[in-house]
């Protein structure tokens, strides 16, 4: 099996639940507590061996900042660790533009033309947290490196799929399984219609045939609903497969409530915030 080397990181659309303030910065770049998104994401496909980080953005945002080396910066507080400061050390990190919001799959085929083999995809918006690391002792994400390691067993394009309360179901692709493989997938369904609580949450590792049949299940006759398309194909051929991400938590960026809950879930599971926080929101809360 040929190895995953590649992840494309979508962090093309505009963020228009999060105005004012990604009006001003792109909701990648938002701290959760003190580390930004990007940062987590980068780290999390570092984590998963990947070699080569494609960005794919839309031609209003630019990500220079996050993506320099910032160890200058560390002189200012050298407790902190460093790979923090310089988060695409080892990695070729290549930007791509989708000219216009065309959805998932259109993204994908910004990058494609450099990629040669199968990768992982990792919505920008999205972030899956097993280990709720402090800024001095920082332990990425190993959610993609558990994703890849399926793909490699079983060979197949591969979903990353986290269990959500049925109020949450609406919000997102919800699927259906057979054993391992992905039996049917259905688009932001009522919970009296979905086929189970597992929804997919923005990692997936697709095989190198992905460009081919991307120019099948193209944009003009698919719209936004291609990847969903490029989805079922595998279906029909029973190669879909699923993988639940247990014992994480899945934080979504793309609202401004659903950013302030990750904020303070993440910040309670830590260990140099949890306890003080925990003692404050006690007592604010008996006030």
């Amino acid at each position: 099996m040929e190895p995953v080397r590649d992840a494309v990181l979508i962090a093309a659309g505009l963020g228009t639940r999060m105005l004012p303030v990604s009006a001003y910065l792109s909701k990648e770049s938002l701290p959760l507590v003190d580390v930004p998104l990007l940062t987590h994401l980068i780290l999390e496909a570092k984590q998963a061996g990947v070699s080569r980080l494609h960005v794919v953005t839309s031609p209003s945002k630019s990500f220079d900042s996050l993506l320099s080396d910032r160890r200058q910066m560390q002189t200012h507080r050298p407790e902190m660790d460093s790979t923090l400061f310089n988060v695409t050390d080892g990695l070729e990190v290549l930007v791509h533009i989708q000219e216009q919001p065309k959805g998932v799959g259109n993204a994908i085929e910004a990058a494609l033309d450099a990629i040669d083999g199968p990768f992982l995809v990792m919505l920008g918006d999205n972030l899956l947290m097993d280990v709720h690391a402090t800024a001095t002792a920082y332990t990425p994400s190993s959610a993609s490196k558990r994703l890849v390691e399926a793909f490699m067993e079983n060979g197949s394009a591969t979903v990353g799929l986290a269990e959500v309360e049925p109020s949450s179901l609406q919000h997102y692709g919800v699927v259906a399984m057979d054993g391992r493989r992905i039996v049917e997938v259905v688009e932001k369904p009522e919970p009296e219609q979905a086929p189970s609580r597992l929804a997919m949450c923005g990692r997936y590792v697709f095989p190198a045939e992905t460009q081919r049949l991307l120019k099948t299940y193209d944009y003009g006759t698919h719209g936004e609903l291609q990847s969903i398309a490029l989805l079922e194909h595998w279906m029909r051929e029973g190669s879909l497969h699923g993988l639940v991400l247990e014992h994480t938590q899945w934080y979504d960026s793309g609202a401004p409530l659903l950013w302030l809950k990750a904020q303070i879930d993440h910040a309670l599971r830590r260990s140099d915030f949890g306890d003080e926080l925990t003692d404050w929101l006690e007592r604010r809360l008996s006030d």
